[in-house]
This record gives structure tokens, C-alpha cells and sequence, in this order.
């Protein structure tokens, strides 16, 4: 479904990138990890349109997406960071995104399972940061996409959004869909991912399943595979 071909990214003397390549070829999950400066955010951006490669081509279902942009409408993101007006509601909020979109949408069920009908009148600068976050949640998952982009996607939120949160994301992949994530919390990544991809100086260091991980790396779980990966 997704290809990805020697992509290269500097800014300035600093190589973000250097030629990584991979397929993800099926649905699943797919973690994509690496130390603070490894290159996944950017790959991500490059991903999504937001960033332009110096080199390389990536291809959704066999098709170049890096001189087009209707490909986009496949993909649902979740930033690390979502900055939108604080003055808006998130009533409004909801409804820029659907019209931006220009797609079938369905937030009810979304906000009802999120509790936060109670929220919709009021501005995004009044709330807190996990329930941000759980209208960051709604903007992505309320449109039917095949590929699912988060970034850090659990910021925030209290345990009992981050089971709903997880419960999506087995729902979405039993649908066939394909979900990248990134993560600085590794029990999360071990309990939802079908696969890692490391990356380590802008390099692809790993590819493969957790417990491949664990082999290559003589370690009990994934905790301890990335200290001997970071630290040998």
C-alpha cells in the first residue's frame, strides 16, 4: 500500500534522512521509532505532503504522491501538536475540518464515546490539554480513511481515553486499515504493533516484529531491545 524509496531530508548540514527505504505492503500497525533527531516526525511530514524530500519517492497503492496531493484524502492525522484558533469552538472546529475535507464524516458517535458533548460550545483555549487531545482524536478517526498517521497520540489523555484510544486503533485495523504511530511509550507499542520500524541517524536500523527485535537484540522486551540498540 505504501512504498517508500531512498527518501533523503537535510536542513542545512544536519541529514534528517539518508535514503530509507521500505514497503508496507498490507494493513496492520506500524510503529515507527528512533531516539529524539532520528528522522521520524519529518518522514512522517514527508508523508503527509508537509515536507518535501531532497531525493527519493514514496508511492501510495503503486502511485507517486510526491507531485500530488488528492492521495491526501486517504490519510487521517494526528499531530504531536495540533495548533488551531483558541477562540474557536470545538463545535466549529469540527465543522472547518468536514468542510475543509469535503467528505463523508461521522463525529457523533466519536464525541459520545469521548464525552464530549458537553464540550461543543465551548473554545478550545478553555480546555485542558487531554481533552484537546480527544478532539484532536475526533478530527482524525472521524472520517473513514484506509491510513491512519498519529504522532505521539496519547499526550494527555487520562486511562480511561487511552483504552477508547486503543480500542480504535483495533478497530481500524481489523477493518484492514494501515495505522503508523509514534510513541515514546513502549508498553503501548508492545500491546497494539505489528511491527517496528527503527530508525537510528536517519537510517532504517530495524524493520520487522517485535519479537525479531528481541532476537536481533538478545532482549526480553521492547523496553530493553532499543537501551541495547541506544547504549550496545
Amino acid at each position: 500500500m505504501i512504498a517508500v524509496k531512498n527518501i533523503s531530508k537535510a536542513f542545512g548540514s544536519l541529514q534528517v534522512l539518508d535514503k530509507i527505504s521500505f514497503d508496507l505492503k498490507k494493513g496492520g500497525i506500524f510503529a515507527v521509532l528512533g531516539p529524539n533527531g532520528s528522522g521520524k516526525t519529518t518522514f512522517l511530514k514527508i508523508l503527509l505532503g508537509m515536507v518535501l524530500p531532497d531525493s527519493g519517492e514514496i508511492y501510495y497503492q503503486d502511485q507517486p504522491i510526491l507531485q500530488s496531493h488528492a492521495y491526501r484524502k486517504h490519510i487521517g492525522y494526528l499531530p504531536q501538536i495540533a495548533r488551531f484558533p483558541d477562540n474557536l469552538k470545538v463545535r466549529e472546529i469540527i465543522h472547518m475540518i468536514m468542510d475543509i475535507r469535503e467528505e463523508p464524516a461521522h463525529p457523533e458517535p466519536l464525541i459520545e464515546l469521548f464525552k464530549l458533548d458537553k464540550f461543543m460550545d465551548k473554545k478550545l483555549g478553555d480546555l485542558s490539554g487531554g481533552t484537546r487531545q480527544k478532539v484532536n482524536i475526533v478530527l482524525t478517526f472521524m472520517f473513514d480513511t484506509p491510513v491512519v498517521v498519529l504522532d505521539e497520540p496519547t499526550a494527555g489523555l487520562d486511562p480511561v481515553s487511552l483504552i477508547k484510544l486503543k480500542d480504535l486503533l483495533h478497530q481500524a485495523k481489523n477493518q484492514g486499515k494501515m495505522i503508523l504511530i509514534t510513541s515514546h511509550i513502549m508498553s503501548l507499542v508492545e500491546e497494539l504493533a505489528d511491527e517496528v520500524i527503527f530508525l537510528l541517524e536517519g537510517k532504517i536500523y530495524f524493520q520487522g516484529t517485535l519479537s525479531d527485535l528481541q532476537s536481533k537484540t538478545e532482549t526480553r522486551d521492547l523496553e530493553h531491545s532499543i537501551a541495547a540498540i541506544l547504549e550496545p
